[in-house]
């Protein structure tokens, strides 16, 4: 049978994108790290709309985790219609302050989780196969106390974009994904607080970006930046050298320091 995957199934944005999809009675296969969470977001699709969905535990950090899930679903028979590789840590401080455990952390849930898991929805997809990934607008400029967490959203930006092309006449779309801050934590309302104004108006919540992620992906685009601020943000930052943008952002971001993983 055919299904949506959807990874970091217990986070805002993942939680938001099972919403979004069990109100229009779509089958899914969820996974995150924590089973007693995964438990919990299937009993409330179910209670809530009527889905029941199918769910695994996995560290996709771990590469014997992602064969194990891959393994899982050959004995069980899905396919994909649809992956959402929504997983993601966005670790925040100066790099000499990362463990080596956090820095392979980050990189492998950030970026090879998500490689792998779209090479290996290739290989169980449905008649046609489409591809989430979610990355970030903190990806398109390098920044300063924010380094390895926009620098795996660039690789993962620059990997949907090519591997999309790589796709083209097999049944497979890619869109990547830029969203902007999302109030999904405590840290992150915070931090929207302190950015001011401009941080209100760029902020979206997981459940607008499920949405237009979903309905960007359906018109096969190529990338995405959901909201109006965030996509000015873009345009109007492109022609600013960028000594102006990397001191602007090491100044903003050297005062905010968050580790939740």
């Amino acid at each position: 049978m055919d299904y949506t995957l959807i990874t970091g199934a217990c986070g805002g944005l993942g939680r938001a994108f099972c919403h979004e999809l069990a109100a229009k009675n779509e089958r899914l296969f969820l996974t995150g790290r924590n089973e007693e969470k995964l438990t919990k977001l299937k009993e409330e699709l179910q209670a809530v709309f009527g889905v029941s969905a199918i769910v695994f535990s996995a560290d996709l950090t771990k590469e014997e985790d992602r064969k194990a899930l891959f393994l899982f679903m050959e004995t069980e028979g899905i396919f994909l219609c649809r992956l959402v590789n929504a997983a993601g840590a966005d670790i925040q401080k100066p790099v000499l302050e990362y463990t080596q455990e956090k820095i392979a952390f980050q990189c492998r849930v950030n970026f090879e989780a998500a490689v792998s898991l779209c090479q290996m929805a290739v290989k169980r997809k449905a008649k046609t196969l489409e591809i989430i990934n979610v990355s970030s607008v903190s990806g398109i400029y390098p920044m300063p106390y924010f380094a390895i967490y926009s620098a795996t959203k660039r690789a993962l930006t620059n990997f949907s974009i090519a591997f999309r092309e790589e796709m083209k006449g097999l049944g497979v779309s890619v869109t990547a994904i830029l969203p902007g801050a999302m109030p999904t934590r405590e840290d992150i309302k915070e931090q929207i607080k302190g950015q001011g104004i401009w941080g209100r108006l760029a902020a979206k919540t997981p459940e607008f970006v499920a949405k237009k992620s979903l309905l960007a992906a359906a018109k096969n685009k190529r990338v995405y930046i959901p909201g109006f601020w965030n996509k000015m943000m873009n345009f109007a930052t492109k022609l600013l050298p960028l000594s102006w943008k990397l001191a602007f952002i090491k100044k903003r971001w050297s005062k905010i320091s968050k580790d939740a993983f």
